[in-house]
């Protein structure tokens, strides 16, 4: 019998409140969340953040576990891991501790990170250094507090940094903390042409988590049915290389906002067909 599990991401419940998207999951039939940071749904800064007795009570009401936060840090969010001026580097900094620290009282998996990004007239060595000391930094507080970091690829239109899994194995290599591992974002993966073979063969076990994601020739982070991708395929991909870790659906595309439930439902409509056929 395959172990992978789909969860839910709220990214795309964005203009609803965080119980609808609980209560959403659950019905959806979905076991495991993944919750992005998002002020609207959880507020969390350098310097406080809301309840996790919220979260709890929602976990609990809903039979749903959180696995891992997904925080907020792509332009133009302030929270730049390659950030230059010196206080903004501290709050930075605070921030992904307090996230590393949410992460710890949730008993979460992992907290998700990336290389951050730089200025366009600023040359991307000068930028690259700064990403890789404050990785660094925050990946020894998590080895401290017994929480993984899984750093994910973006795409050439949101940094010039860490676009590929060949960018990614140069940071894990300057950074050298046993606490930063890897996140497979299919859409960043795609956009790089790599593949999840790339990946596994690059990182192995260091592949702890994965957003799972439908993807075209135009359009990344898309609910399953509306891209171009083989499910199937994919999860045979996964399985081959024994992943252990939990397949979110990272969806972000302005088209689900209205009904964001229903993409919820199709991914994971499509995601138990497949697994049927491939325990048959």
């Amino acid at each position: 019998m395959s172990k992978l599990e789909l969860a839910a991401m709220n990214c795309h419940h964005r203009f609803y409140p965080l119980e609808e998207f609980f209560a959403s999951a659950a019905s959806n039939g979905y076991k495991k969340v993944e919750l992005w940071t998002g002020p609207q749904h959880f507020y969390m800064d350098h310097e406080r953040y809301d309840s996790i007795d919220k979260l709890k009570q929602l976990e609990q009401r809903y039979h749903l576990k959180i696995i891992g936060i997904c925080p907020e840090q792509t332009n133009p969010k302030p929270n730049n891991m390659a950030t230059r001026e010196q206080d903004m580097q501290d709050r930075v900094y605070h921030y992904f501790c307090n996230a590393v620290d949410v992460a710890c009282e949730l008993q979460a998996q992992q907290v998700v990170v990336t290389s951050g990004w730089a200025f366009l007239d600023e040359p991307k060595q000068e930028a690259w250094k700064r990403s890789v000391t404050m990785l660094k930094r925050i990946a020894q507080y998590a080895q401290a507090n017994g929480m993984k970091l899984a750093i994910e690829a973006l795409q050439e239109n949101e940094s010039v940094l860490a676009n590929s899994a060949q960018d990614l194995a140069q940071l894990l290599d300057e950074v050298d903390e046993p606490a930063l591992n890897i996140c497979l974002d299919m859409g960043a993966m795609a956009r790089a042409n790599d593949t999840i073979q790339t990946y596994f063969e690059t990182f192995h076990d260091k592949v702890i988590h994965c957003h799972f994601v439908d993807v075209n020739e135009e359009i990344t982070h898309l609910a399953w049915g509306d891209g171009k991708r083989d499910m199937r395929c994919d999860l045979q991909d996964f399985m081959k290389y024994g992943y252990h870790g939990i397949l979110s659906v990272e969806c972000v595309n302005q088209r689900y906002f209205k009904e964001p439930f229903t993409a919820d439902a199709a991914s994971m409509r499509i995601f138990e067909e497949h697994i049927k056929e491939i325990d048959k």
